[in-house]
């Protein structure tokens, strides 16, 4: 499209999920119920960490960075539509639009190269413990936590910033302002842009996701040598981690890797909502479930609560 065609758009349509009142309401409690827990389940983890000084270790750190990103991904996303479920008119301004994009592109890369880390604190905690005070010492994971912010940056919302995307329509197929969805209403080639996300995504998620393989093949071999009473504990840090993992990073790349000509259909949609939304809920159960130094913090905290009630 010419450039005279091009005309400044005041809002963008999200088409959302149905049209129809009942469907919408149906969703709006699901999805309200999804965000309460998600809500209440990430700060319940991130107190149990502050609270307990047995659980002030590099693993707990990094899960408690786990849940704040957690949080920020469904706070950027879900009070929006929940708002556009109970809606006629489901539309969101420019501006919002581009802050959901870059706030999602942050977040996506920080947490894949925050669980690549945690893949390696288990690596190092399981296969060479006498070096982990040494490896994973707090001054390191303090650089680590800046150096995964820095370069989700620079890799995921950077060159978004550089290159922004002229839109020439106002509707998309989706529940949000997702890159791929937006990519739609581009007025540009899209060639350039597809080549830029592929190349960012090989980066951002293959290869953290390919760090994460070889972590656990390393941890199998370890927990497989070790006696059966540390090997439980073990497997169960490994086995909570590695579900965490194959729901996001699958999903992820399934969309990411996907043919341009799946981009923002259903399809996409779809499997936005696992990663964006199911997968922030179901982290902190996942972790606190598996783990019994959790469980038993959640215990002495609701026991004070009712006692002193």
């Amino acid at each position: 499209m010419d450039h005279k065609n091009r005309t400044v758009l005041k809002e963008v349509i999200l088409q959302g999920f149905s049209t129809n009142p009942n469907v919408n309401c149906g969703l709006f409690v699901l999805f309200f119920v999804i965000y309460i827990v998600t809500f209440f389940g990430n700060g319940l983890m991130i107190c149990i960490v502050l609270l307990n000084p047995q659980l002030h270790i590099p693993m707990y750190y990094f899960l408690c960075i786990l849940s704040i990103l957690d949080l920020c991904y469904s706070t950027t996303v879900l009070p929006k539509l929940l708002v556009d479920l109970l809606s006629s008119h489901k539309a969101i301004s420019p501006g919002g639009c581009g802050i959901q994009i870059y706030v999602i592109l942050l977040v996506e890369g920080c947490e894949c190269l925050l669980l690549a880390t945690m893949a390696y604190d288990r690596y190092v905690a399981i296969c060479q413990p006498l070096r982990y005070p040494i490896f994973m010492r707090w001054s390191m994971c303090y650089r680590l936590t800046i150096l995964i912010f820095v370069a989700s940056f620079l890799m995921c919302t950077f060159p978004s910033l550089l290159s922004p995307i002229s839109i020439c329509y106002n509707q998309i197929n989706h529940f949000m302002c997702e890159l791929l969805a937006i990519l739609k209403l581009s007025c540009d080639n899209m060639a350039s842009h597809e080549l830029v996300i592929f190349s960012i995504s090989f980066v951002s998620l293959l290869l953290p996701f390919l760090l994460i393989l070889i972590s656990y093949v390393c941890i199998l071999a370890s927990v497989l040598k070790i006696q059966s009473a540390g090997r439980s504990k073990a497997f169960s840090t490994w086995s909570s981690h590695l579900a965490v993992v194959g729901l996001y990073f699958g999903t992820a790349m399934l969309m990411y890797f996907g043919p341009s000509s799946q981009y923002s259909t259903n399809q996409e949609k779809y499997s936005s909502i696992f990663y964006v939304i199911v997968s922030p809920m179901l982290n902190p159960l996942i972790y606190s479930l598996n783990n019994r130094e959790v469980k038993e913090t959640v215990r002495k905290v609701f026991s004070k609560a009712f006692v002193i009630n």
